[in-house]
């Protein structure tokens, strides 16, 4: 069969990787895909929102699966546009997309379906959510501890967790006044701010079948410790220790159990990968927001873990058959994906630095360079975004896995580029507490 993956990040080149070792898998295409993608399989110039000419090209090429990575096509609805066309494909419908593209809408459905999470409040202006600060917390002296979230798609950049009231402040000027997000912060939400760690457990589901996988964890700040400005994801490791068994069965039971069946009573019902963003508090897990694809970067450390035929897994997603899916096989190994990014990043960088070890990194054992940010330039791997590769790796245990991925990191270079030093950390704590 032939397959279409669309989207150009590090997750997309996971998804292409893992999809092309199906044996019934005859060619892989990414679109628009990435320098990674271009020498391993082959990238069709569209973009993902170009919805009408993948259409054609689906349909002139006689694509047999299209599996859709970002948000921001699945939101625009793709996944219907595809069907109303009888083509086959992976994610959730537009409507049910929302539960990531509205931060409102995930807490309407989070309230119906009595799932914990964090107290909030909505505005359309500045001046509105000055107005309830103001009536809500007089004391200017008080430590105001506050998240400040733009309602839609943002790239994983529009929330602010603030320490003070400064934060609070800016925050909302950002978004309200300075439109940093553009459309996205036409609304925007004031949220208690969570106390714990985070956690990611994702599920693909049919609607019907909730099929979890093993739980991961993220970076989101943008440096060491925990510090600095939000980002898409520094790095990322599976299986997270943070959640054990029993956690992770409380967290189906009491939240995506919960979530699929009011998004089936609301109209809209899921059917595709349901990512939970989770805090970890003194109270149990809470869910901070939902994503409705795989997480990037958790999808690489999962998916090189993963030993079931994925696409398998899709077609009984699209089909209604989760159900009758085999249990999910595993390497037993941890994986751990460090993220090197342009200097800069989060906010303005440079492009075109070509990039040196690329080579000599993919050559470790137990070692995969997942690109990101890249393109081909005569032939010459450059880089092309904020977050450009993703390398990641296999260990006996976590700390065995961290090593390599560093090992293989430091082989790689190119001007400006810097990565996180501590992906793993907490992991390699949990274990020997």
């Amino acid at each position: 069969m032939k397959v279409l993956v669309i989207g150009s990040g590090g997750r997309e080149h996971a998804l292409a990787w893992r999809i092309a070792q199906s044996p019934r898998v005859d060619q892989v295409f990414v679109a628009p895909g990435n320098a990674g993608t271009a020498v391993e399989y082959e990238n069709i110039h569209l973009q993902a929102g170009d919805i009408s000419q993948l259409i054609h090209w689906v349909h002139r090429n006689a694509i047999d699966l299209t599996v859709v990575g970002p948000e921001a096509p699945l939101a625009d609805g793709i996944v219907d546009a595809f069907e109303k066309n009888k083509l086959r494909v992976f994610g959730p419908s537009g409507a049910a997309s929302q539960l990531e593209a509205s931060k409102l809408f995930c807490k309407q459905v989070l309230s119906g379906a009595d799932v914990p999470t964090a107290t909030y409040h909505t505005f359309a202006s500045a001046s509105k959510a000055l107005q309830h600060i103001e009536h809500r917390y007089p004391d200017e002296d008080e430590q105001l501890q506050l998240v400040v979230k733009a309602n839609g798609l943002a790239a994983g950049k529009g929330v602010f967790v603030c320490d003070n009231r400064d934060e609070v402040l800016q925050a909302i000027e950002e978004i309200a006044n300075e439109r940093a997000f553009g459309t996205a912060g036409d609304l925007f939400l004031l949220e208690e701010r969570l106390v714990g760690e985070e956690a990611s457990l994702l599920a693909i589901t049919d609607g019907k079948t909730i099929l979890t996988l093993p739980p991961a964890q993220d970076h989101k700040p943008a440096y060491d410790g925990d510090l600095g400005p939000n980002t898409g994801g520094m790095g990322a490791y599976c299986p997270a220790p943070l959640v054990d068994a029993a956690m992770q069965a409380s967290i189906e039971e009491k939240i995506l159990v919960p979530t699929v069946h009011q998004m089936q009573r609301s109209g809209h019902p899921f059917r595709g990968v349901l990512y939970a963003g989770l805090m970890i508090g003194p109270t149990g897990p809470k869910v901070l927001e939902y994503n409705v694809r795989f997480g990037d970067p958790e999808c690489q450390p999962l998916l090189l873990r993963l030993q079931s035929d994925l696409v398998d897994v899709i077609e009984a997603t699209i089909d209604g058959q989760l159900d009758q899916l085999e249990t999910l096989r595993w390497d037993p190994r941890p994986a751990v994906c460090v993220v090197m990014a342009s200097e800069g990043y989060p906010g303005s960088y440079e492009k075109g630095h070509p990039i040196e070890g690329l080579e000599e990194a993919s050559q470790l054992p137990d070692v995969k360079v997942f690109h990101a940010g890249t393109s081909l330039v005569n032939g010459q791997v450059v880089n092309q975004g904020g977050r450009v590769l993703g390398v990641t790796a296999l260990g006996d245990s976590i700390s065995d896995a961290r090593n390599r991925a560093y090992q293989a990191v430091e082989k790689i270079h190119w001007q400006g580029s810097w990565y996180r030093s501590d992906i793993g950390n907490k992991a390699i704590a949990h274990s020997s507490s």
